[in-house]
């Protein structure tokens, strides 16, 4: 028999799933949501929190991810069919891939964050989500033929290579170096990566480089090796996320041969804006699924905890802190909803152009409502919340993940003034355009 939905805590599921109307999800999304958290409960969630405080992953998950193509979801839909049909590759636990679209996606990035936990899933999936996708949109034909195979089928692993240490979100900065050799065959490659996701345990990387000048116009990207002579790499230990391989790279005359030119030179600032969308999106959409974690573990708690002769939530100060954090969550729900609605309706052009500030600022929201709700669950814990086992391990990671949000993908003021600056310059354009229009219906 199944479970009646009014039998789940408040919170832990968004409203679609305890039964409540929503014309975003139809059939098709409906049977990968029932079989992707039955994948993920079988090989993934029980065991997130032993490896997260082991601060490893066992070494052949990232294989058995790949195995059940279950990584494939990362990429920005829709999905490259080509490359994939050209690898074997026809449907995602069923669901065909020339049917995936970004509900699918938000459906799978919810599903693998139910652990609550960042570091395992990051540890698996910046490769896919963040490292191929300039390959497969802005890569000539023979990049593409050299690398999507092994990396869309996880025989190959990699990364994206943008923060240095002078500097994160300010891309157009970037000072490591990539000129050409005398006889003009490669980039010899020269400067620091800090902080980049997955690098310790990748083949390659898609790295931000200065083939050019100062600023934003002297910027490239390329296919970079990293198990060849002049790389060195060591892990960062991180507050959070200690199964996400944060490493520092050190890059000393590395030799890249010159056809690994993602696209032309001197468009890397445009490419890694546009990447950028996407991957501020899935930030969002698994910090949605980690607060309603943290709010409804709480909300367990606080219903059978008693103090003072009582059940916790019966304290209206309780309640108080819990409204406030549901809030919160259930608006972004709905923002987040109403994102995926316009990314599946509007053509690529125009959703790169209306919603590019609106990711960034729905990005920085997003830690926000993070770390209300982890706040207020810790909180509500009291000591157990401050303590790494028993019965509030869960929310005490919970908080020690919320930087890991806040920060990456765009640092969250740099995300706040961006959204504004864009929406800034998109109204300035479209009435200059209008103005034109007027003044050459004024001249007829």
């Amino acid at each position: 028999m199944s479970q009646d939905p009014l039998t789940k805590v408040p919170f832990e599921e968004p409203s679609w799933l305890v039964g409540l109307p929503n014309p975003l999800y139809k059939e098709t999304h409906i049977r990968f949501q029932k079989a992707a958290r039955a994948w993920f409960e079988e090989n993934f969630l029980p065991y997130c929190m032993e490896w997260e405080n082991a601060g490893e992953l066992p070494k052949d998950l990232f294989d058995k991810f790949n195995q059940y193509n279950m990584l494939l979801p990362n990429l920005a839909p829709p999905l490259p069919v080509e490359w994939l049909h050209k690898s074997g590759v026809k449907d995602i636990l069923g669901t065909p891939i020339e049917e995936w679209d970004y509900i699918h996606t938000a459906i799978w990035v919810d599903e693998i964050h139910r652990s609550g936990l960042a570091g395992p899933s990051s540890g698996l999936t910046a490769g896919f989500a963040y490292g191929i996708p300039p390959i497969i949109k802005y890569g000539s034909r023979q990049l593409q033929e050299r690398f999507l195979p092994d990396f869309l089928t996880g025989k190959k692993r990699t990364c994206i290579a943008i923060t240095e240490p002078s500097g994160g979100s300010d891309v157009a900065n970037v000072e490591t170096t990539a000129e050409k050799s005398k006889d003009g065959k490669h980039y010899i490659l020269n400067g620091t990566k800090k902080w980049i996701t997955n690098a310790i345990w990748s083949d390659y990387t898609t790295m931000a480089v200065r083939t050019g000048g100062g600023g934003a116009a002297g910027l490239s990207l390329l296919v970079v090796p990293l198990k060849v002579e002049g790389v060195e790499m060591r892990r960062l230990h991180c507050t959070g996320s200690k199964t996400g391989g944060t490493t520092f790279i050190e890059l000393e005359d590395v030799k890249v041969p010159v056809e690994n030119l993602i696209g032309e030179e001197g468009r890397g600032m445009f490419y890694v804006m546009n990447n950028f969308n996407h991957e501020r999106l899935l930030i969002a959409l698994g910090v949605a699924r980690t607060s309603r974690v943290c709010l409804s573990t709480a909300m367990g708690y606080v219903m059978k905890r008693e103090a003072f002769g009582k059940p916790l939530v019966e304290q209206p100060v309780v309640r108080h802190r819990l409204a406030k954090a549901g809030a919160e969550l259930e608006m972004l729900q709905a923002w987040l909803d109403q994102f995926l609605w316009q990314m599946v309706h509007l053509p690529k052009q125009d959703a790169d152009k209306r919603l590019g500030g609106l990711t960034a600022l729905v990005k920085a929201k997003a830690g926000m409502v993070l770390n209300e709700c982890a706040q207020n669950a810790v909180l509500l814990f009291g000591g157990n919340g401050f303590t790494q086992t028993g019965q509030g391990e869960l929310v005490e990671h919970v908080y020690r993940d919320v930087m890991g949000s806040r920060i990456p993908g765009g640092a969250e003021d740099v995300m706040l003034d961006l959204s504004i600056r864009q929406l800034v310059k998109n109204y300035q354009r479209a009435t200059e355009e209008l103005e034109k229009s007027d003044g050459s219906k004024s001249r007829l």
